[in-house]
């Protein structure tokens, strides 16, 4: 399940993952969340906390999710995943030379860092 993560500023998503993620977890949450960024600001501010494992995420939501960061290829400014899981947060930093903007993988008890760096603009 995703949901909105509260009190953040208007410029930054932010994204909680627990649980089974779906289709329609990134349809109905991520997709309109990621647009609303790219109208209203032109990029893309993006925190992923992560209370789920990626195993997690149905194939379908993988996909989406593919397609959605594919959309916004140029817009993303930065992107900060709080994780548990080693590898993701690894690969997030790797993410980093792949896109445009920057991309930092957090530990949970590491959120305050990440809150602070994802708002920095």
């Amino acid at each position: 399940m995703l949901s909105i993560v509260p009190n953040l500023p208007a410029y930054v998503l932010g994204i909680r993952a627990t649980d089974e993620v779906t289709t329609e977890d990134i349809q109905n949450i991520l997709v309109p969340g990621l647009q609303a960024m790219v109208d209203r600001y032109g990029e893309i501010h993006y925190l992923l906390v992560l209370e789920t494992s990626i195993g997690n995420f149905t194939a379908g939501a993988w996909w989406q999710d593919m397609k959605v960061g594919i959309k916004h290829f140029t817009r993303w400014k930065k992107i900060a995943v709080v994780t548990e899981e080693a590898g993701v947060e690894k690969f997030t930093d790797l993410f980093s030379l792949l896109v445009p903007g920057e991309a930092r993988g957090f530990t949970h008890s590491e959120l305050v860092q990440a809150l602070q760096w994802i708002e920095e603009k």
